[in-house]
C-alpha cells in the first residue's frame, strides 16, 4: 500500500507530538510505501523557517528516520480536472496524491475531509492508525 503524509502531519509527528504520532508516522514509513510530494517537503521547510527555525534539527533527525520516496509536484495544475476544493492552495497537494497515485493521503486538514474521491483514501493519522496500524 502506497501512503502519503500530508505537511500538517509531519511537523505535528516531527517537532511537536509526543513518541506516538512520531513512531506511527516511523511504521507507516516501515511498513507502507511511503511518499511524500515535493510540494509537501518544499511546504514543510517553509513553514518551518517561518515559524518553527529553531526546531529544523529535530525536523532533520526526524526525517532522517523515515525512508520515502518523493513524487514531482507539477507547477502547473489544471483545477478543472480534479474535484472541488474549498481551499485553491491545496489543490497541488491533492494533484500530488492523485497523480503519483497513493492509496491513502493522510491529512488533518479538514478541507480534505469532504472530498468524493475512490482514490486516494483520504484519512487522518487516528483513522489510519485504527485501520491499518
Amino acid at each position: 500500500m502506497t501512503v502519503m503524509l500530508d505537511t500538517n502531519i509531519l511537523i505535528s509527528a516531527g517537532i511537536f507530538s509526543g513518541r506516538r504520532l512520531s513512531d506511527q508516522a516511523v511504521r507507516i514509513a516501515e511498513e507502507f510505501n511511503l511518499v511524500l510530494s515535493s510540494r509537501i517537503i518544499d511546504e514543510l521547510w517553509v513553514v518551518m523557517d517561518l515559524k518553527f527555525s529553531h526546531k529544523k534539527s529535530a525536523m532533520e533527525r526526524f526525517l532522517r528516520r523515515l525512508n520515502y520516496e518523493i513524487a514531482y509536484t507539477p507547477t502547473e495544475i489544471d483545477e478543472d480536472i480534479f474535484p472541488k476544493i474549498r481551499d485553491k492552495k491545496d489543490y497541488p497537494v491533492l494533484a500530488s496524491a492523485i497523480i503519483a497515485d497513493v492509496d491513502v493521503f493522510v491529512t488533518g486538514d479538514k478541507d480534505f475531509g469532504g472530498l468524493d474521491l475512490e482514490r486516494p483514501e483520504i484519512m487522518t493519522i487516528s483513522e489510519f492508525a485504527g485501520k491499518y496500524l
